[in-house]
């Protein structure tokens, strides 16, 4: 992954898009995260932090996920809340983390997100379907730092 066509080449609008897409099935909440630091060692480590940071913690559910990208050390973290891992399990976020290489490979930067995006989606939509009154908890824009 080249961190700076990844910057260039991700289309930020058409991700936000597809978040509200995939949370307009579900009362699950996806964010994605994007790293500007040169300094990931863990990925996971800093996606939990930022889980934190951005109230993810906070859903009435506790069925957000966040998908956390450190382009300038090729590194990339899928986190998700305590409902999500008691009912979803560690297999799923392996396969996803498989299919978002294979495609970040090939560099289709948006592509990858928005693949992750809607994964996740159609999982939380099979455990977590939409809530009368429910709507959206957290913002659908891409953050960075």
């Amino acid at each position: 992954m080249k961190p700076k066509l990844f910057l260039e080449k991700l289309d930020d609008r058409k991700i936000a898009e597809a978040i509200a897409k995939s949370e307009s099935h579900t009362s699950g909440q996806i964010r994605v995260f994007i790293s500007s630091k040169d300094d990931v060692v863990d990925p996971l480590e800093r996606a939990k932090a930022r889980f934190q940071a951005l109230g993810m913690d906070g859903t009435r559910e506790r069925n957000a996920v966040l998908i956390y990208f450190a382009p300038h050390t090729h590194k990339f973290a899928v986190v998700g809340d305590t409902a999500v891992h008691e009912r979803c399990g560690e297999v799923f976020w392996t396969e996803l983390i498989a299919v978002m290489r294979e495609a970040l490979k090939k560099e289709q930067f948006t592509e990858a997100v928005i693949l992750a995006v809607e994964t996740c989606g159609t999982l939380l939509a099979k455990h977590f379907p939409p809530t009368p009154g429910g709507g959206d908890e957290l913002p659908n824009e891409v953050e960075r730092d």
